[in-house]
């Protein structure tokens, strides 16, 4: 996975002070997109286990991660993000991860990295439905916050 470029300090993608990553790679090619910058998977530089540490500790004090592009959910992407989220959740299981991607819920809910991420942003971005919605682009987005995992306990 390759990545464009993450913010340190971070108040618009999501509640709170928060870190975010913008992953490359997006098939879904939505007119009007304002990160075209994000779309081919090649571009930017490698996501590398330095990298991912580092983000990983400049979570230390803000509320939580967010992850955007692109699409974290590319295909191309999600041993990487799965990797990124089971981490950061061992690391600060009070904290949250809000994720963005042009799937629909319905497509990715099978996705065994969602149990990680606490808010979806979802739907491909309509430029002719504009939105007042905090934190999505057009009016068809949805953000949904995914109900915790119930941890089953493992036999003695």
């Amino acid at each position: 996975m390759n990545y464009d470029r993450y913010y340190t300090c971070d108040v618009v993608n999501g509640e709170g002070l928060r870190v975010t990553l913008f992953v490359t790679g997006c098939a879904h090619a939505c007119p009007g997109c304002y990160n075209t910058s994000c779309w081919n998977r090649l571009t930017g530089q490698p996501f590398t286990p330095e990298i991912r540490d580092r983000l990983l500790d400049l979570c230390e004090g803000h509320h939580g991660l967010s992850l955007s592009g692109g699409d974290p959910l590319l295909p191309a992407n999600r041993d990487a993000i799965a990797d990124l989220c089971r981490r950061f959740k061992q690391r600060y299981p009070d904290k949250d991860i809000w994720m963005w991607t042009g799937y629909l819920h319905e497509e990715v809910r099978h996705l065994a990295l969602l149990r990680d991420v606490d808010v979806l942003i979802d739907g491909r971005y309509e430029q002719d439905k504009p939105t007042s919605q905090p934190w999505r682009g057009s009016d068809n987005q949805r953000l949904i916050r995914l109900a915790p995992q119930a941890v089953t306990p493992h036999p003695a």
